[in-house]
């Protein structure tokens, strides 16, 4: 993989940030758009009111009708990390407002695919449904909320994903992105899209005073929930979506955080006192995850439905168990996709890979993985459980919004694409297997067309360098407790100039270095897969970095993690 330019972002006005506020952590937020001292506030309280969010009001309505009524509500959810964390929120405070007349059903992955389909409507029905919420899915699910209506039973759906040309025709709608929705954010997880219907519903069951002898629940009791979904799904971390996120790593911090989600970051070795953001994407997402992935997401919805710490652990360990195997399995993918495309020196713009001994529930991250070394969209296919068709994932680079492109490749080749739905940055597929080389050709060709040719250099945006007295443990700490740091508000990273005083490698991939900055003292730094682009001790060395607080055997010392190291000279260089 090639090196990547590095460009230091710019800064804006410093003037409006308090004064006694870390100076790189100053700079850091004027780069981000952070220019006053009020938007540094993340306080519940600065959550955007509802205003604008269309359809709000009547699914409110609908939903307090079926609990005053005591109907049963089956949640229909998603098999992903959001879709999870929105059906357990739904589930809990449905119970927690005193109504216990709810169940919830995921689609089966393999069989079923994404979204409320007339065979998952089925599902439902058998469970005696009579309103069906659906979260983080519905918006393109026209067939499963026709087939649900035409069984009598009332559709409200929540969702965040983009809508098509057609909506479905539910009872209600609540989606930022629908057309004609006015609310100020755009980038609401589908888990945030039910936090704030269910806020609603609490408010309209207050008004009818349904609470006046039930207990009312707190909705910041759901924050850990909703700051999990919303990393681990990879939206925009705006200002409403770090109001959320902050709130609920405070509630993980403090130990209050459901017991699934503390046993997911115990089992993976993290102390819940000192849980990031990064955590939450890297950590407890792709253990959730798995259960999705390889067999069934209602182990995690489960999980997190828990209230026992002991069966919390358990199932955390049985998940835990799973993305092992996911990560196994990813791997020999990814190993399998690189030797394809090696092979072939293929030089297409918009890449398509496949094989067919591929699982289904990885591809995503092959696509994700191939994407990142080649810095081109990827679209990765496996196998569908139905004779003759694949389901594809695929992950983009800024350029290109990929459900746009796929909505041209459909235009200009109708019926070469069976379905299609996603976000800008990731989108999902299903097409017949005598259609990959065609849909190939056209894919590549859409991207040829709309990806700008400096869009396809990797690029590497960075806050500037630090001095030797900002190499520091308190820069360090200042930097970790400033988040939530995520997509659209990326974590700080730095760049500069060092020489290389040790050398070792860990773990065969993993190259360890001590190294010393201009004009000051030495420190350690790690290179993930490093070792076999490892410098020398005596290298003078260029580095993209970000600076953590290392922490062991408590100690904590300041360490470079190293993004991108390219040797500058050697010790004999002349």
């Amino acid at each position: 993989m090639s090196l990547a330019r590095v460009r230091r972002r710019e800064l804006g006005p410093l003037e409006g940030l308090p004064a006694e506020l870390n100076p790189v952590l100053r700079r850091v937020y004027s780069a981000r758009g952070i220019i006053d001292a009020g938007s540094l506030s993340l306080k519940l309280q600065d959550l955007l009111p509802p205003t604008g969010l269309q359809g709000l009001e009547r699914a409110a309505e609908l939903l307090a009708e079926a609990v005053l009524r005591g109907r049963r509500i089956v949640i229909c959810g998603d098999y992903d990390a959001d879709g999870a964390t929105s059906s357990a929120l739904a589930i809990s405070a449905l119970r927690a407002f005193s109504h216990s007349n709810v169940d919830y059903v995921v689609p089966d992955r393999f069989l079923m695919g994404y979204g409320l389909s007339p065979a998952l409507v089925e599902v439902a029905r058998e469970r005696g449904a009579e309103l069906l919420l659906t979260v983080d899915n519905g918006i393109s699910s026209l067939a499963g909320v026709a087939a649900a209506r035409a069984a009598g039973l009332q559709v409200v759906v929540t969702d965040h994903h983009l809508a098509g040309e057609a909506l479905p025709e539910a009872d209600a709608i609540v989606n930022p992105n629908q057309p004609g929705d006015s609310f100020a954010s755009k980038h609401l997880a589908g888990v945030g899209v039910i936090f704030y219907v269910m806020a609603a519903l609490r408010q309209r069951l207050r008004s009818l005073d349904w609470f006046a002898e039930r207990p009312e629940p707190a909705m910041a009791d759901y924050l850990d929930l909703v700051a999990l979904g919303t990393v681990a799904d990879v939206v925009r971390l705006d200002r409403n979506n770090r109001v959320l996120v902050a709130g609920g790593l405070a509630r993980i911090r403090a130990g209050r955080a459901r017991p699934g989600i503390t046993a997911l970051l115990e089992v993976a070795g993290r102390d819940p006192a000192g849980t990031r953001s990064t955590d939450l994407g890297f950590v407890v997402g792709p253990r959730l995850n798995a259960a999705g992935r390889l067999e069934d997401m209602r182990q995690g919805i489960a999980l997190l439905l828990e209230t026992d710490a002991a069966r919390a652990r358990a199932r955390a360990a049985r998940l835990d168990a799973l993305n092992r195997e996911r990560r196994s399995i990813e791997r020999q993918m990814v190993e399998d996709a690189e030797l394809m495309l090696a092979e072939t020196d293929s030089e297409a713009v918009g890449v398509c890979v496949f094989d067919a001994g591929w699982h289904e529930g990885v591809v995503g991250l092959v696509a994700s993985r191939v994407k990142e070394r080649l810095h081109r969209p990827v679209i990765a296919f496996a196998p569908a459980q139905e004779d003759g068709w694949l389901k594809g994932s695929a992950r983009s680079i800024p350029g290109l919004h990929l459900r746009d492109a796929l909505a041209a490749v459909d235009a200009r080749h109708p019926g070469l694409i069976a379905r299609f739905g996603g976000h800008a940055m990731a989108a999902g597929l299903s097409l017949r297997v005598d259609d990959l080389p065609d849909f190939s050709a056209a894919f590549d060709a859409i991207c040829r067309q709309w990806i700008d040719q400096a869009a396809l250099l990797r690029l590497i945006e960075t806050d500037g360098e630090l001095d030797a007295r900002e190499l520091g443990l308190e820069t360090a700490a200042a930097l970790e407790h400033a988040g939530p740091w995520g997509q659209g508000f990326p974590e700080p990273c730095f760049d500069g100039c060092f020489v290389v005083e040790e050398l070792r490698v860990v773990g065969e991939h993993h190259a360890k270095y001590r190294l010393r900055p201009r004009d000051g003292s030495s420190l350690k730094a790690i290179h993930f897969n490093g070792a076999e682009t490892a410098a020398a001790v005596g290298d003078s060395v260029e580095l993209v970095y970000k600076l953590v607080v290392n922490r062991w055997r408590g100690d904590s010392s300041a360490e470079l993690m190293i993004e991108q190291l390219r040797v500058v000279a050697g010790s004999d260089a002349g």
